[in-house]
């Protein structure tokens, strides 16, 4: 069984990301915001919405139970001040969670205590999607002719 910890990451979020479309809406107000306060300008890619919700869903599935504020640590980034040291800000948090929301209502995560732990996890039905895009993606690559490396 292939399973995200399979594949390179880069290549689920993708993939993820496609699927996704169908799945969630980008807001209206996604086109012109920042991802964090230490970033100068939006997101030149006009499909960063799906990548990061993508993103976020496979770091439920790998780290959950997560809450907001961990996820904000984690897209957090070093803000540029000139001449004075860089310091680092924390993602924002209004894309964090309209992202949490809108895959809270397709079902693929939900929120639930876990332990002492409090957050989002990955439901059964967001795992399956997470694992159908990867086989998916495994299956393709296990179609193509790979060169063998000859013994001398």
């Amino acid at each position: 069984m292939v399973s995200v910890y399979d594949i390179h990451p880069q290549e689920a979020i993708n993939k993820a990301a496609e699927q996704l479309k169908k799945d969630i809406k980008m807001p209206d107000w996604a086109t012109f915001v920042k991802t964090s306060s230490g970033k100068e300008r939006p997101p030149e890619d006009p499909e960063w919405y799906y990548k990061r919700a993508a993103s976020i869903l496979r770091k439920v599935y790998r780290f959950g139970p997560i809450g907001t504020n961990k996820l904000r640590m984690k897209y957090g980034t070093k803000k540029n001040r000139g001449h004075a040291k860089e310091q680092f800000r924390k993602g924002s948090g209004k894309i964090i969670r309209s992202i949490l929301q809108q895959l809270e209502k397709t079902g693929y995560i939900k929120h639930e205590k876990k332990g002492a732990h409090m957050g989002r996890i990955i439901t059964p039905k967001g795992k399956s999607f997470m694992d159908k895009v990867v086989k998916k993606n495994e299956s393709r690559k296990s179609g193509r002719a790979e060169a063998t490396p000859q013994a001398n």
